[in-house]
């Protein structure tokens, strides 16, 4: 018999935290805390469960939030986060995943979502459902010894100044200073009280303990906090008692060029330590040159990050600004959900309406997924075959139109 696909009920939040943990191998039981968090922060309407007809077991997940995105221009668009996907081993291939997010869509369209977001675990799942990846990342590390700084740290060049603070203070400071990060970088996602407590060690996971961290902020001339590092270190010596410690950040945030060079300076001169593993960056992030040997950071990671999917095309399109003016008639495809048609793209106005216009482009809407961030490349993909010109011209048009001057950045597992 076909399992039972609907969201759950407050008694069957147990039974679904352990499908959960059990999919995403990370524990096998669920303790009081886990519950309590799922309570408080979790809407139940918004969590899906599938149910085996025959044990009335969980044997799959979905969870979905609200989320706000910020795209080209500025805005914070709403958007729906999915979260917590995942079928049992015992469960898979039997059509699960496809009606939990089929009435996800349902549930999307009925909100007014315009967007879904998601962090995909596996790459090639989920553009079957219409995501297409929407940012990229990479990680550096840096061999501290060969970057040319000078170990003898002195002050920031522009009269500013680091300070050690506590997880206490961060949590004072750190959402205000996240807001007006985010709001100049498409790409990046909000940060709720949730994300603040368990970052802070106010709440945490059993699974995943929290971590005593270093707080590094900078300081402007004025006094004002221009960014953070947020960081942890091991503690590894030689058998010659050298010590010979790697920095990882968890996180860094800055508002300006010169507060982003003083905490990598800072980070490179911290006593003790030969390696700084940067965490997830841009891929054009300027750490590589703000330090006087680029070389010296070796890339470790480059992957795609955060995925976008375009429910509603004419109001997605209307909510970001484009590079340079144009107009383009695109035609979607959209098998599993809403987007399917043809529109109509003014960027110079920043107006997306349908048409019945001759399409200049076809593309499937996976693919605007990856475009629409700025990310992706239309000349690329159209070499990849993923976009098929019907006017002449018009593959390059909207790649000088969708592309932003810097990639769009997710710093957030979610």
């Amino acid at each position: 018999m076909s399992a039972d696909v609907r969201p759950i009920a407050e008694s069957e939040l147990h039974d679904w935290v352990s499908a959960v943990h059990t999919g995403f191998l990370t524990a096998t039981r669920v303790t009081a805390s886990d519950l309590a968090q799922r309570a408080k922060y979790n809407d139940l309407a918004r969590i899906q469960g599938a149910f085996d007809p025959d044990t009335g077991r969980c044997v799959g997940a979905f969870r979905s939030f609200a989320q706000e995105l910020t795209v080209p221009g500025g805005a914070a668009v709403p958007v729906s986060a999915v979260s917590n996907v995942g079928v049992l081993p015992t469960h898979r291939r039997r059509g699960l995943l496809t009606r939990m997010m089929a009435a996800e869509f349902a549930a999307a369209a009925e909100r007014g979502d315009a967007l879904a977001t998601l962090i995909a675990a596996e790459y090639p799942i989920y553009g079957r459902y219409g995501f297409g990846p929407a940012t990229g990342l990479t990680e550096w590390e840096i061999d501290v010894p060969r970057t040319g700084l000078d170990r003898r740290w002195s002050a920031p060049v522009d009269g500013g100044r680091i300070d050690l603070v506590d997880a206490a203070e961060f949590r004072r400071f750190g959402p205000a200073l996240h807001d007006r990060v985010r709001a100049a970088v498409p790409g990046v996602v909000n940060r709720d009280e949730r994300w603040w407590n368990l970052a802070t060690g106010l709440e945490e996971m059993s699974h995943r303990p929290y971590k005593e961290k270093f707080h590094a902020v900078y300081r402007t001339a004025e006094g004002e906090v221009a960014g953070v590092a947020v960081y942890t270190a091991d503690d590894h010596w030689t058998d010659a008692k050298v010590p010979q410690n790697t920095v990882q950040v968890k996180d860094l945030l800055a508002l300006t060029p010169q507060a982003e060079r003083a905490l990598w300076h800072f980070l490179c001169s911290i006593d003790w330590v030969l390696k700084v593993r940067t965490g997830y960056r841009a891929p054009d992030d300027l750490l590589p040159h703000l330090l006087p040997d680029p070389r010296a950071a070796r890339v470790v990671t480059t992957a795609d990050f955060l995925w976008v999917r375009v429910l509603d095309v004419v109001r997605a399109l209307g909510a970001r600004t484009y590079e340079v003016p144009g107009v383009l008639v695109l035609e979607v495809a959209d098998e599993v959900g809403p987007a399917a048609g043809r529109y109509r793209l003014d960027a110079g106005a920043g107006v997306c309406e349908r048409t019945q216009e001759a399409a200049d482009l076809r593309l499937d809407v996976s693919v605007l997924g990856s475009l629409y961030l700025g990310e992706a490349s239309a000349v690329r993909l159209a070499a990849l075959g993923q976009v098929a010109e019907e006017r002449p011209g018009a593959v390059a048009l909207a790649d000088a139109v969708f592309r932003t001057a810097r990639r769009p950045w997710c710093p957030d597992v979610f």
